[in-house]
């Protein structure tokens, strides 16, 4: 945890630094999805301590690759919200991981434009740093999907890799919803300000921080089939409560 978390401060020096600078260099990916000189250079940094650090550990990162196989693996998103970044809206942060055996164990989020940082271990709890200082966080005690709140990221991603009618279905059964996207939602999951954020498709570097996170907040992550795992393309991240009502509503509307 305490080199996850030096690895957040590095990363928000370079963010911070590059947050809405005149000079930004944006280009695009082969998937079309942006990039920017910071993204880069915050995947570059984490590497770069990580090999002085915890050299035999592997590190799979969004803008340079790499896998996570068995044994020890770091699992980066030097920017996730990189459209945010690149417009100035400070609604973007850093992900990290540390993925043993293919399960997060340890996962940090740090915002610094928010001026927020989330942090999890597995055993050791869910915490958050805000302007009012560092607490313990848990998720919300709803218990119908009736009084709910529910983020997703994209709704136009619903009809190309999943249902959108599956996904209005649960708009429907819900009492309120919203897109924070990326990020904030799994987070607001976690601090119980939200109940439900599903997203149809996802990197594993976009969301392996938040099974910890999740889970040790008191609630459930897992795909869009129930599995547990942070890997599998989509994801559902719930107060645990909500879960399984969640999948049924998406399974019976697809």
């Amino acid at each position: 945890m305490s080199l996850a978390l030096r690895l957040a401060d590095e990363a928000d020096k370079i963010t911070t630094a590059r947050f809405r600078a005149r000079d930004l260099v944006v280009e695009r990916k082969p998937d079309r999805t942006p990039v920017t000189d910071a993204d880069v250079a915050v995947e570059d940094a984490i590497r770069a301590v990580l090999a002085a650090e915890a050299p035999d550990d592997q590190v799979a990162g969004e803008e340079r690759g790499g896998t996570a196989g068995a044994g020890r693996a770091w699992v980066v998103d030097p920017i996730d919200g990189t459209k945010n970044f690149l417009r100035g809206v400070p609604v973007w942060a850093t992900l990290i991981a540390l993925v043993v055996d293919g399960v997060p164990v340890v996962g940090v989020v740090s915002a610094p434009a928010l001026g927020r940082r989330w942090w999890a271990s597995a055993g050791g709890g869910a915490h958050t740093r805000d302007a009012l200082g560092e607490r313990a966080i848990a998720v919300s005690g709803v218990r119908d999907l009736s009084d709910a709140y529910l983020s997703t990221t994209h709704l136009g991603t619903w009809g190309e890799y999943h249902s959108r009618e599956a996904y209005l279905a649960l708009v429907d059964a819900c009492w309120e919803n919203r897109a924070f996207g990326d990020f904030w939602q799994h987070c607001l999951v976690a601090e119980g300000a939200i109940d439900v954020a599903a997203e149809p498709i996802v990197n594993p570097w976009d969301v392996a921080p938040f099974q910890v996170l999740v889970t040790e907040a008191g609630g459930r992550f897992s795909d869009l089939s129930g599995v547990a795992r942070f890997d599998g393309g989509n994801v559902l991240s719930s107060n645990g409560h909500l879960h399984e009502a969640a999948l049924k509503v998406l399974a019976e509307n697809r």
